[in-house]
């Protein structure tokens, strides 16, 4: 178990082998969370959520909004179940699935990820971040956490083809938070 505090807030999580950074959050996603920008309602995606760090503390910082997560490990589908409740967040819809195909009949105010770059950028996250505008509110952003020495130019690339404007929200230990709005 993780316990850690996030954006003021205590939380505990379950994590197992065969997830992304069990045995603690890694940086790039504490980063994210501490700069992701959020509607106080809405909906909100968190793609590849893992074990649930980033789209449970999306729902305990936004109560009124809905927070889907989507990943296809059923072990961190199932670890994300529990830690919503462990966590006591009740505005959460988890589902089992590859990228956007859970949530295909939706459209978010919010996309968060922390891309798995070691799935490839080319195969996986770069259809991520294509594909995003499509799944997007009008005025609705794609917010994402790259490392800067793994591939942090070619998504900022990826990111001036796919969307009118995008920006760095922050940096720091060699990250950054990408925000990129249709």
């Amino acid at each position: 178990m993780v316990k850690t505090w996030l954006r003021g807030s205590e939380f505990k999580f379950f994590t197992a082998s065969g997830t992304f950074s069990p045995k603690r959050i890694d940086n790039g996603t504490l980063l994210l969370i501490d700069e992701m920008v959020l509607p106080e309602e809405g909906t909100i995606l968190d793609l590849g959520c893992g074990y649930g760090p980033v789209g449970i503390a999306a729902a305990r910082l936004r109560p009124r909004a809905i927070i889907y997560m989507t990943d296809v490990n059923s072990r961190a589908i199932g670890l994300a179940n529990d830690n919503a409740r462990t966590n006591n967040v009740k505005n959460v819809r988890i589902l089992e699935g590859s990228l956007y195909e859970p949530v295909s009949r939706l459209l978010f105010d919010v996309i968060l990820t922390n891309p798995p770059i070691a799935a490839g950028i080319g195969k996986v996250v770069a259809p991520m971040i294509r594909s995003a505008s499509g799944y997007l509110k009008e005025g609705g952003s794609l917010q994402l956490v790259v490392r800067s020495s793994k591939g942090g130019e070619n998504i900022c690339g990826i990111l001036e083809e796919s969307f009118r404007q995008w920006e760095v929200l922050a940096r720091r230990g060699g990250y950054r938070v990408l925000k990129a709005e249709c």
